[in-house]
């Protein structure tokens, strides 16, 4: 299995996280942060996918987006931190074959998702400021699913050719993957094939998902930015760019770290786990953050939920 002379990928049965390079007494620093960090992204993101499904005045595309981001958020953080943190307290730090290809899978349609999610959300945002009064019959609620069953549908695809082709190289290098997850670059870095055809691939992916979506978040930010200067009210300019602000945040932490992962020659691993870190843990925990702290309705279906417990709570409390 460790075997060098191995020469077929069906012989490995489970490979090496091999994580970040500290020393050993700084795994409980990290476990520590990345439990912190986890759990906020719990709490934030089934939080926010509570309140836009409890409350009735949240039901508009806007949120039905956001809710489904929050979903997307949740899912590929948690393909991807409890391994992580069991790997810092395990010895062989191992995971199995068919448990790097699920984790390699399984992210790989989230985090694709995501890009045309964040897309969809600048269209919406674009439809909104620049066209008002038919903001309702444009951004239909047929549309917006078939945005959203797009984005998922595009994120399956993308994630099962990554990991098919991925996972049909030989794997006789090494079983450690130099990575806290498994990722196809990692991988590719122990394989002993022709990594031809799967830098095609992965390259012709990047170009049909993150070019297309940087496109139209970039054309519909411009479209955005020139009616909203021609508002003549200073505080309704401020409403309409506070609308979007958030977006533009999550936009840029997320694309910034996937194209220094992606795009980059991978010639620093370190700096890839740093990367890696920003979408895999940072951006699911900063996107409820952001959309609710800055956005009035979202505090305000957040203080009615609150209120509700706090109003159920009292009269127990009394009675003890």
């Amino acid at each position: 299995m460790g075997d060098r002379r191995t020469n077929n990928h069906s012989e490995v049965t489970d490979f090496i996280l091999v994580g970040f390079r500290v020393r050993p007494e700084l795994h409980i620093l990290l476990f520590l942060l990345f439990l912190l960090v986890y759990a906020m992204v719990l709490l934030g993101n089934v939080g926010m996918m509570t309140v836009i499904m409890t409350d009735p005045q949240l039901n508009t595309p806007m949120y039905f987006f956001l809710g489904n981001l929050s979903f997307v958020d949740l899912f590929y953080s948690s393909v991807i931190a409890p391994k992580a943190m069991i790997n810092f307290w395990s010895e062989s730090k191992s995971i199995s074959f068919a448990g790097c290809v699920t984790q390699l899978f399984l992210f790989a349609l989230f985090i694709v998702t995501e890009g045309f999610l964040l897309a969809a959300m600048a269209y919406d945002r674009f439809i909104a400021i620049c066209n008002p009064l038919l903001y309702s019959v444009q951004m239909s609620t047929r549309l917006r699913m078939q945005l959203v069953a797009g984005s998922y549908f595009g994120g399956c695809i993308s994630s099962v050719l990554l990991t098919s082709v991925t996972f049909t190289l030989s794997f006789c290098a090494s079983r450690a993957i130099d990575h806290f997850y498994c990722d196809y670059r990692p991988l590719q870095r122990i394989s002993c094939s022709d990594l031809y055809i799967l830098k095609i691939i992965s390259f012709f992916l990047c170009s049909i998902i993150i070019l297309p979506t940087i496109i139209v978040i970039i054309v519909s930010y411009m479209y955005i930015v020139s009616t909203v200067l021609k508002i003549r009210s200073t505080e309704g300019r401020k409403k309409a760019f506070s609308t979007c602000s958030s977006h533009l945040g999550v936009v840029s932490v997320l694309y910034g770290a996937v194209i220094f992962m992606y795009v980059i020659p991978d010639k620093f691993p370190e700096l890839s786990k740093v990367a890696s870190l920003c979408y895999t843990l940072v951006t699911p925990m900063l996107n409820p953050l952001i959309y609710s702290l800055r956005n009035k309705h979202v505090k305000e279906a957040l203080r009615k939920i609150l209120g509700k417990k706090i109003f159920l709570v009292n009269p127990i409390l009394t009675l003890i």
